[in-house]
This record gives C-alpha cells, sequence and structure tokens, in this order.
C-alpha cells in the first residue's frame, strides 16, 4: 500500500493600496499614498511603500509639485526613498522647467512600476517664443533648449543630452521646425539593434540634426514630415506619421512610413516600417477600421481589422480580425505565422 502524500502549500499573495488626496488653496493639492504586499516578488519576506506628494499653483502660469516615498524591504536596507521637485513656468512668450529626480539603487515600490532606479536627474528647459507682429503669415516664433543630466550614486554619468530647437508656426497650423540634439549614453550591456547587428558595452556620444514640417490638422492632408541625420550609429531617418487624409466625411486613411539606414563596424543596414490604417463610419454609432503594416526588420504583413457597433446606449459589440504572415517565405503568398478571430460584447 503506497501512503499518500500530502500536498504542498503555499501562502497565497495579497496586496492592497491606499490613495487619499484633498484639493487646497484655489488650483492646489496634496495626497498620499500607501501599498503593500504580503510575499515580495524579488526578495524574502513582506513589501510596503509610503508616500506624499503636493502640486501647487500659483498665479496663472506658476507651478510647483513634488513627492517623497519610502520603501520597505527585508533584504534591501538603506538607499530605498524617491523624491522628485519640479517647477514650471508656463507663459505665452516665456517658458521654464526645473527638474530634480532621485532614486535610490534599493527603492523598490512592488505594487507599481518603476523602470529605472539608482539615478539622480536633473533636468531644465527655457523657452522664448514672441508672436509675429511683421510677418503676417507666421503666428509665433519658438526657440526652445533643454539639457538632460543623469548619474547613478556613484557619480557615474550615464546620460547627458543638450537639445536645442527653433520652429516657426504659421497662421495656419503649419509648424516648421529646424533642431540639434547631442547625446551621451552609457551602455552596461550590449543589445542587437538589427538582425546581427550588436552592440558592444561603452561610452557613446553622438549629434543628430533634424528638419520636420507638421501640416495643420485642419487640412484634408495632414501629418509630420521628419528628417534626421546623425552619428547615432550613422543613421540617417526619413519619417511620416501622425498623418490624416480625409477621403469624405465617412472614409479617412492614415499613411505612415518610416526608413532608416544605418551603418555599423558589422555593416550597413536598412529598416522599413511602411503601414496606413483606414477607417470608415457606416453611422455615428458604428464604424469599421483596418490596419495593414510592413515590417523590413522581421520580414512580415501583419493586418488588423475591427467593427465597433454600439447597438444601445451603454453596450457594444466589437468583431477583430488578426493576421501575421512571414514575407520571407519562398512563396507567391507570404506563409501565416499567426491568425486570429474574435468577438466582445457586453458580459452575460
Amino acid at each position: 500500500m503506497r501512503s499518500a502524500r500530502a500536498p504542498t502549500c503555499r501562502a497565497p499573495t495579497s496586496g492592497s493600496s491606499v490613495r487619499v488626496k484633498r484639493d487646497i488653496l484655489r488650483r492646489s493639492s496634496v495626497g498620499l499614498i500607501a501599498t503593500a504586499r504580503s510575499k515580495a516578488q524579488v526578495q524574502s519576506g513582506s513589501n510596503q511603500v509610503f508616500g506624499v506628494d503636493g502640486t501647487f499653483a500659483f498665479f496663472n502660469n506658476l507651478t510647483l509639485a513634488g513627492y517623497y516615498a519610502k520603501s520597505w524591504s527585508q533584504d534591501l536596507r538603506d538607499d530605498d526613498t524617491s523624491c522628485r521637485a519640479q517647477m514650471e513656468y508656463g507663459g505665452d512668450r516665456y517658458g521654464v522647467q526645473l527638474e530634480r529626480l532621485s532614486i535610490d539603487r534599493n527603492f523598490n515600490p512592488e505594487v507599481g512600476f518603476l523602470r529605472r532606479s539608482d539615478l539622480r536627474k536633473n533636468f531644465a528647459l527655457l523657452r522664448f517664443s514672441p508672436r509675429s507682429t511683421r510677418i503676417k503669415r507666421v503666428r509665433k516664433f519658438s526657440s526652445i533648449g533643454q539639457f538632460t543630466y543623469i548619474e547613478d550614486s556613484a557619480g557615474r554619468v550615464s546620460t547627458r543630452i543638450s537639445d536645442g530647437e527653433f520652429a516657426v508656426e504659421f497662421q495656419n497650423s503649419d509648424r516648421l521646425a529646424a533642431g540639434i540634439n547631442d547625446d551621451y549614453e552609457l551602455l552596461t550591456r550590449p543589445f542587437t539593434v538589427l538582425p546581427g547587428a550588436r552592440v558592444p558595452t561603452g561610452g557613446y556620444q553622438f549629434t543628430t540634426a533634424r528638419l520636420g514640417y507638421t501640416l495643420g490638422q485642419q487640412r484634408r492632408l495632414s501629418g509630420s514630415v521628419l528628417a534626421e541625420r546623425g552619428s547615432f550609429y550613422d543613421r540617417t531617418t526619413i519619417t511620416y506619421n501622425r498623418s490624416r487624409f480625409n477621403v469624405s466625411p465617412r472614409l479617412s486613411m492614415e499613411p505612415n512610413v518610416s526608413l532608416n539606414w544605418i551603418a555599423l563596424p558589422s555593416g550597413s543596414y536598412s529598416a522599413r516600417l511602411v503601414g496606413g490604417r483606414g477607417t470608415f463610419t457606416v453611422t455615428p454609432l458604428m464604424f469599421a477600421s483596418a490596419l495593414v503594416q510592413y515590417n523590413s526588420s522581421t520580414h512580415s504583413v501583419s493586418a488588423n481589422a475591427r467593427l465597433r457597433w454600439e447597438y444601445r446606449p451603454g453596450s457594444e459589440l466589437f468583431v477583430v480580425y488578426n493576421e501575421e504572415r512571414d514575407n520571407a517565405a519562398p512563396s507567391s503568398l507570404p506563409g501565416l505565422l499567426n491568425r486570429s478571430f474574435e468577438t466582445r460584447g457586453p458580459a452575460g
């Protein structure tokens, strides 16, 4: 007779969060947040976080904001806080932004999302945007300069960005902009840009110049054309995005194009991303849209079609179809990679 083995029981993990916010004065607020997990994800024991924040608006254009947060974890002690102070003045003629952000290497908010730890960030932006009085076609000129400086707790610089831009905004809402960006990035782990193109660790400094023109949204054809050229892997980029072509009051097309030419020590590469979305409004309560896209890096063609119908107030029906094909397959028709068909409506 074989003895029965007792099942292994694992203690369930529970999480909770509390957020309280109160408006004060005319346009200001203060708040606090507390989160907790009974079992932490990255170390043993539990995890708790407590934070306070505030936003204070003065006059019409001046805003001060900040927060302070601290985490408690069993195996992560000391260097476990994060704080931020920000000032913004957003006048019509002048603009100023100043920011100081600090995230310690052991700060661990497990009920939430932390993009990056162990950093000290300083940011400054200055803007001068006078309105034109002599050139009738021009609404406003803008000169913007910004600087970003990020280092870790040991004082090692990981990011340093200087960016300058001059732009002209026309009376018809078109915008012409030219800028230059000087960037330094410390790469601590190698990564792959394209298949067969690997970038090793080290410090990289590069300069990129850009020239762009944006068509106003009131036009029948709108969108942004941007050309960039720089020493970032000796890269040249031409993009056309945020576009829209109104074929009729019911039918609109949104083409998108991104062309990249990159030169690395291992060789030269090109990448193309071409696609478009079409939307047809059947009635004010029903529309159909389709997105088709080609990616040369993955040699794939993908399509997404969707129908939305609000057949009564608060009740909607969605019909979604997705398909992806491998354009590199040796056949006249690209090989099928995946396909899905889904309908969704109100629960019950």
